[in-house]
């Protein structure tokens, strides 16, 4: 299926209309203190406005927060009584992406001495880098942890109602309502799962659970397994529990329906294609027409984006996984600029692309940087998305940004007055996803692009001085 052209995916909406012009600094609202909503706050602070970060959880760094806990239903993620837990982190979890692409462009994710300082760490050194980063730019004095957001609207004056309770430990709450000037929604988009389809498994007597709450392989011991995905996690958890589990069964969209093949490497992990059903004797049938009986079927399906607290009047909607309307996935036309979304793209390198589109955001937000009218965005956000249609690319992806991440990286970066993306960034993300594709086993632990580390440890050395 034909992406949509990254000229047309990129379109940019007339000429501005008006001259930037720096106004007062604002009261900005950031929900969330994960990667997407430090860099936010950070970028808001430079630009001179005033900020609030709330936190559900007692820390920074959001999905990057490790938890042993799962949640209170079946470990699908489907009762909405359930107790939600944040994370999605299992515990063997590494990075999928080189150290060096993954760090916000000023401030390297570097190697720390009595750390983890392979090149694809484990998710707890992820976390110390935000922390670190919290630390270092002096975020945390604008933290209010465990605080959750259960409203936010807009009041007849333009401002924001935000309505939040902060939990303390005798469990005792306390309710305020404060008015802000601006809201940055930072909430992250990996805790609703998304589950499939499967004809029949309501009748099938096996067990089901979401990726979201898979953590360790043991409970797999001696289990026939069914896991469907075939995006990271897939990968990884399938590799993980392969060594324990009797077989394991992996159904994918990108598998042809006529080939069921083994994996390279394992003696009992089989790619099949999509589930075709399921019966009440325990088996699953694949659409090539061979069957397993099965212990467990595992959704490595991907989330949904969910803003349960969050209240437009139903002009923001979340439509198929489609946000919208969004201009440039960040605004909402007629919301504009009071109301963002930062870190709505996937598939891209996340942190340099939330660090961009926080200055945007905090540039319009003061008055220096001008947004295009309302008609105008409209415009834009209609025309990607008949391009989408006519292109036949599922509204599912709308925020799917493979094979262009960089080319709107660099449109946020231009808006800003703000280099583009550095080149041996984009090589490195490039020789990361191929040989992620070629050499899943240990791609993470051998490399050839040695000089592309050298290019970045010298751009590293060439950046300034921290600057808060």
């Amino acid at each position: 299926m034909a992406m949509p052209t990254t000229r047309t995916a990129l379109t940019v909406a007339g000429s501005r209309s008006t001259v930037p012009r720096r106004t007062a600094a604002k009261e900005v609202a950031v929900i969330g203190a994960g990667a997407a909503g430090l860099v936010a706050a950070r970028e808001m602070r430079r630009e001179g406005h005033r900020v609030v970060v709330f936190e559900l959880g007692d820390s920074v760094g959001g999905t990057w927060v490790y938890t042993p806990e799962v949640e209170s239903d079946d470990l699908l993620g489907v009762d909405p009584k359930r107790m939600v837990v944040q994370t999605s982190l299992y515990r063997s979890l590494r990075t999928n992406l080189p150290r060096e692409v993954m760090g916000f462009f000023d401030y390297p994710f570097k190697e720390v001495p009595g750390r983890d300082g392979r090149r694809f760490p484990g998710h707890e050194e992820v976390l110390a880098y935000l922390s670190d980063f919290a630390r270092d730019f002096n975020l945390l004095k604008c933290i209010r942890f465990k605080t959750d957001v259960f409203h936010v609207s807009r009041v007849p004056d333009g401002k924001w109602l935000v309505q939040s309770r902060k939990v303390f430990d005798d469990d005792v709450s306390l309710d305020t309502n404060e008015l802000f000037d601006g809201v940055l929604v930072c909430n992250g988009h990996y805790t609703e799962p998304r589950i499939a389809d499967i004809p029949g498994v309501d009748r099938w007597p096996g067990k089901q659970i979401h990726s979201h709450n898979y953590r360790v392989p043991e409970s797999f011991q001696g289990k026939v397994v069914v896991l469907i995905g075939s995006a990271a996690s897939a990968t990884d958890i399938s590799r993980d529990i392969a060594p324990v589990a009797k077989e394991v069964h992996v159904s994918s969209r990108s598998a042809s329906d006529e080939t069921t093949k083994s994996q390279t490497g394992y003696n009992n992990m089989w790619l099949h294609p999509m589930i075709q059903g399921t019966l009440e004797d325990g088996t699953v049938i694949f659409n090539d027409g061979t069957s397993v009986i099965a212990d467990v079927i595992l959704h490595c399906t991907g989330y949904k984006y969910y803003f349960p607290f969050l209240d437009t009047n139903v002009i923001v909607t979340v439509d198929d996984n489609r946000v919208g309307p969004l201009y440039k996935h960040i605004f909402p036309p007629s919301l504009a600029p009071s109301l963002s979304f930062i870190g709505i793209p996937w598939k891209v390198v996340p942190f340099p692309l939330f660090e961009l589109q926080s200055k945007w955001v905090a540039g319009i937000l003061s008055g220096r940087i001008a947004l295009p009218t309302e008609q105008e965005m409209m415009d834009d956000v209609e025309a990607f998305y008949t391009q989408l249609k006519a292109t036949g690319y599922p509204k599912r992806y709308t925020h799917n940004m493979d094979g262009y991440q960089f080319e709107y990286d660099d449109w946020l970066a231009t808006q800003c007055g703000y280099p583009k993306v550095e080149n041996w960034r984009r090589k490195m993300y490039a020789e990361a996803s191929k040989r992620r594709r070629t050499q899943p086993e240990t791609y993470r632990d051998e490399w050839d692009d040695h000089d592309l580390v050298l290019q970045a440890q010298e751009h590293f050395l060439s950046l300034k001085t921290l600057k808060i």
